[in-house]
């Protein structure tokens, strides 16, 4: 699985700092991945579903730590990209395997 694409959206809160659409080999996208800023710094929380108790459930979200550490360096290497660059409401991201 290669990250093929990551778009930056982001937004003016406080602890939320940019909702996140990744596109995984040119072929599945998922949306509303967040940005947050917390105790310990920036993470990436995956979308999730709020239930009927209250409680959130994730949607979509990596079935291993290697899956999740490449997402994150990815998102997070596009969003501060995006933020030295003062780019619009979007940014791109493409793998270097997508560069050659």
């Amino acid at each position: 699985m290669n990250i093929t694409d990551v778009k930056v959206y982001p937004v003016e809160e406080d602890k939320l700092k940019a909702y996140v659409t990744i596109t995984l080999d040119h072929c599945f996208v998922i949306r509303d991945l967040k940005v947050i800023h917390g105790a310990s710094g920036l993470f990436i929380a995956m979308p999730a579903k709020r239930r009927k108790d209250g409680t959130y459930k994730d949607i979509a979200h990596p079935l291993n730590a290697d899956t999740r550490t490449q997402m994150e360096r990815a998102i997070l290497q596009e969003y501060e990209r995006h933020q030295q660059t003062g780019m619009g409401a979007m940014g791109s991201f493409l793998t270097s395997a997508e560069a050659d």
